[in-house]
């Protein structure tokens, strides 16, 4: 186990309005008491509405970021957010099999909020093959599973857990799948599976009535990051992750961020919010 404070890092994209990719990375590992460290793959022109430009680091450049940090600190777990293509998917994996983090974990960011792809298939397939078995852990959400399988909507536990069960097999039969339920929005109840071959473990959460969800899967990955050097095992960390991004959601409305699909609340334990 890791010391009090992990040192944990984040490789993702910029959202200059803070509520997704690096900046809400760091804001819920430091929420969480693990110290943030961040490389950067992109940077956005973002609001809670919308994008409207992405900027993509050169991958030598994203390369040189992640060993100049690693030389220098020593990184407890790893969570990768966004990535762009197949050139630099190939590229980190390639220098976190040579540092060797104790852990991974994958959040597979292939589909924006509008259903739009954000990853080509010839890069998915990348993913796939470079990066699932590696991963501690992955944490996609429906449409993202269901890109990853190549499958048709994912839209009740049945097929949630035979998508667990699928992941996990092309995952190479190692490590856990979190599958996140969130897009079940007739559900009263959030509920996230997590399967690692031998067990389904139901994470269940009352579901919050609130626009402001922006950033919930950069948070959950992040705070599986946090937690996993610091925990037990992975379902005690997966526990905690939950009840973290429960929490960050209930309390989201506390804050007033924007116009469209606000951030999270990840300080929630932190900050006493004024009326």
């Amino acid at each position: 186990m890791a010391t009090k404070h992990p040192n944990v890092l984040s490789i993702a994209g910029v959202d200059p309005s803070g509520g997704a990719g690096i900046l809400a990375d760091i804001k819920t590992m430091s929420a969480l008491s693990a110290y943030a460290t961040g490389v950067v793959t992109a940077v956005t022109a973002q609001n809670t509405q919308g994008v409207t430009g992405v900027v993509a680091i050169p991958t030598e450049f994203v390369v040189e970021q992640i060993d100049t940090l690693f030389k220098d600190v020593h990184i407890d777990a790893v969570k990768i957010g966004m990535l762009f293509d197949s050139d630099l998917i190939k590229a980190i994996a390639q220098r976190l099999r040579y540092w060797k983090p104790q852990y991974i974990v994958l959040d597979p960011v292939m589909v924006a909020k509008s259903g739009d792809a954000l990853l080509n298939d010839d890069a998915v397939s990348t993913l796939r093959t470079e990066l699932l078995e590696m991963s501690t852990i992955i944490t996609p959400n429906l449409p993202e599973a269901a890109r990853l399988l190549e499958s048709e909507a994912i839209t009740n536990d049945e097929q949630m857990q035979h998508a667990a069960e699928r992941l996990w097999r092309i995952k190479g039969e190692v490590g856990w799948v979190y599958l996140k339920g969130g897009h079940r929005e007739n559900d009263d109840m959030a509920e996230d599976f997590l399967y690692n071959g031998s067990e389904t473990i139901k994470l269940k959460s009352k579901r919050t009535k609130t626009k402001n969800t922006h950033g919930t899967g950069c948070a959950l990955s992040s705070a599986l990051a946090a937690l996993l050097p610091v925990s037990e095992d992975v379902p005690s960390a997966a526990r905690a992750a939950k009840e973290f991004i429960s929490n960050a959601i209930e309390h989201a409305d506390e804050l007033h961020v924007g116009h469209g699909h606000g951030p999270i609340m990840h300080f929630y334990k932190q900050w006493v919010c004024g009326k």
